[in-house]
């Protein structure tokens, strides 16, 4: 029944039972964690392999990578890369472990010496700004705060950002430098850009101020839990055919595919974009684990390769996600407490509680032994105007354990949820 359709007896009546059912949570003494992303053990047991890969060290090209050099990475990794974010293969840098990294490190160099060499460093143009569709990835927003970029958001919609609104601030606005995008099951709504919005993107160039960036984490590419996944548009192409390929700088890896520490990080741009980035990384880094790269690629070996393996984590990660809408529809669906996302692939389920109630979801939920992301977390500053928005990272626990948190967090959602009605 809808909350708004019960009266006062019956409110008090259901959360007195809710309060029991949750001190008995409370003093239970449990330890759940649903904060982040992180691969489980069963995932991160397919890619074992990788401490098998034989053949040597030396590449059919006859480099030996036990030594230095190749600052772009493997010619063999950087066609990896390629075939997994759609670019040309000389269109990617293949590096270390993080892609977080190559993020950091491209802004930076933005900021200090500009996307397009001298004359162009954007700390030289007075203040600067950055388009941040919410809810969105608190990592992304933690560059742009350490740099001073300020932080502007705009609204995530089921296709992508709101693009009428995108377009109109990057038309008004001189400051905006760049926007973040997710554009595969984004985190944490798991939204898939559609093919309009992706054309959208490519066009921004066109209208924004000169040497705009897109930033393009495309970290769940490969992430389906589904076997009819929904299809991403190529932004590269989008761009292309705009003419504002020197606009998009993209990013991916294989952290969640293989090895959450150990993986390959890759940085796709077009030729003048990644010219201009060479010459910092040329200054920070004499090559990057080339070893590793090969055994990536003798692992994986193709993008047919990649989706195998992804069929296989699918397998295992499926059931987590569809316990958790299943906790969520069964308790909340139709009860005016909330919404959610339910992605197809990627990472996190994201939930609206309604306004002014995340900060007290999560700590009524950390009271009973289930830590989840800080409310605020998927908002720039850690402010979430509305105090609404909480992700849910399903991947990591054992099926009993997200059972038992799932368990909890309905009836925390359910407890804060009539407490604010009985208190009007």
């Amino acid at each position: 029944m809808q909350l708004d359709q019960l009266d006062h007896d019956h409110l008090l009546a259901r959360e007195r039972e809710l309060d029991a059912a949750y001190q008995r949570f409370r003093n239970a003494g449990l330890a759940l964690d649903l904060t982040r992303g992180k691969p489980n053990p069963a995932q991160l047991a397919l890619s074992d392999g990788l401490d098998t890969v034989e053949d040597g060290f030396v590449t059919a090209d006859g480099t030996d990578t036990r030594n230095y050099g190749g600052i772009d990475g493997l010619p063999e990794a950087r066609a990896l890369g390629a075939a997994l974010l759609g670019v040309r293969p000389e269109e990617v840098i293949a590096g270390g472990n993080s892609s977080l990294t190559l993020m950091y490190f491209y802004l930076l160099h933005a900021w200090l010496y500009g996307p397009a060499g001298p004359g162009t460093a954007w700390r030289d143009g007075g203040t600067v700004r950055f388009l941040c569709p919410v809810p969105g990835y608190d990592r992304h927003f933690t560059i742009l705060e350490d740099l001073g970029i300020e932080m502007v958001t705009v609204p995530m919609r089921d296709d992508g950002p709101e693009m009428d609104e995108v377009e109109a601030r990057v038309r008004e606005d001189p400051s905006l430098r760049g926007i973040w995008c997710v554009p595969k099951y984004s985190n944490p709504g798991g939204q898939v850009y559609s093919d309009a919005t992706v054309d959208r993107l490519g066009r921004l160039g066109t209208i924004a101020s000169p040497h705009f960036r897109i930033m393009c984490d495309n970290a769940y590419a490969a992430h389906d839990l589904y076997d009819d996944a929904p299809r991403l548009a190529n932004v590269m192409d989008a761009c292309r055919r705009h003419g504002t390929e020197d606009s998009l700088v993209l990013f991916g890896s294989t952290s969640k595919i293989t090895r959450a520490g150990a993986g390959i990080a890759f940085i796709a741009a077009s030729a003048t974009t990644l010219g201009q980035f060479r010459k910092r990384m040329q200054v920070f880094t004499i090559g990057p684990d080339k070893v590793n790269q090969l055994r990536h690629v003798r692992f994986l070996r193709d993008l047919e390769g990649i989706r195998a393996h992804m069929r296989n984590q699918a397998a295992i990660l499926r059931p987590r996600f569809e316990l958790v809408l299943q906790h969520l529809s069964t308790s909340l669906d139709g009860a005016g407490m909330g919404s959610w996302t339910s992605p197809r692939g990627g990472y996190f389920v994201s939930f609206d509680a309604l306004p002014g109630l995340a900060t007290d979801i999560v700590g009524l939920a950390a009271d009973a032994g289930v830590k989840l992301t800080p409310a605020g977390a998927t908002f720039p500053y850690r402010r979430d105007p509305n105090d609404a928005n909480i992700r849910l990272a399903p991947t990591f626990p054992e099926l009993a354990e997200l059972d038992q948190a799932m368990q909890i967090f309905v009836v925390c959602v359910q407890l804060a949820s009539l407490r604010r009605r009985l208190r009007r």
